[in-house]
């Protein structure tokens, strides 16, 4: 199972939703993105927030659209999206995509980041990507990878993310690596593009951000 969830961000940094429509997956709106959804006629499965971006009328709209709406206090511990994030962990699905999650607010933007981070290491069966017009963001944990060439995508960069990756090996790649260790700070992997029909990437140790993007 798959769900999509829209969060809040400037709509000029989504991407088209055309792909995303045409398979079996459900929507979940985050505040003003159940909004989004809305007016696009992309049937809602639940909206999550305190909903201070919309008006009244807005909000009762959204109410009104959404199969099942979770209203929170502005003051929490979790931001929206985490909360959204929770609930479809919850339903058993295997695959979580966010989009309207970057541009605007940094803060906005890092906090979602973050719990890429979060999800790698308390859910990992679960796997959570940020989608918006230009990349797609995942997290790995020490592992073998193998990733399918996109002639839409075709940069791909990888990031220690929080601690210092042990062992990374990139194959298929237009600069590949054997065994190379990477400090946090690295900005080594960025922009590599892969050149035969699948690259594969692997680590023995450390978490990597690993961003696909196009110009």
């Amino acid at each position: 199972m798959i769900f999509n969830i829209m969060a809040a961000g400037p709509t000029a940094y989504i991407p088209s939703l055309d792909k995303f429509l045409q398979e079996d997956s459900k929507w979940i709106g985050v505040d003003r993105g159940a909004l989004y959804l809305m007016k696009r006629n992309i049937p809602i499965l639940a909206s999550f927030g305190d909903f201070d971006s919309v008006n009244d009328t807005e909000r009762e709209q959204i109410n009104s659209y959404s199969d099942e709406v979770k209203l929170f206090k502005p003051e929490k511990d979790e931001t929206d999206m985490e909360l959204a994030i929770n609930w479809a962990i919850s339903k058993g699905v295997e695959k979580i995509r966010v989009f309207g999650a970057t541009g605007g607010r940094m803060d906005h933007t890092f906090a979602n980041l973050q719990l890429l981070l979060k999800y790698v290491t308390e859910s990992p069966q679960v796997n959570v990507e940020i989608i918006d017009e230009k990349n797609t963001v995942t997290i790995a944990k020490a592992g073998s990878y193998k990733l399918k060439k996109e002639e839409a995508m075709p940069y791909v960069s990888f990031f220690p993310y929080g601690a210092k990756i042990i062992g990374l090996t990139l194959k298929g790649f237009k600069y590949p690596l054997i065994d190379r260790d990477l400090p946090v700070s690295s900005t080594l992997c960025i922009s590599n593009e892969i050149i035969e029909e699948y690259g594969t990437f692997s680590f023995v140790s450390g978490i990597l951000m690993v961003i696909r993007s196009h110009d």
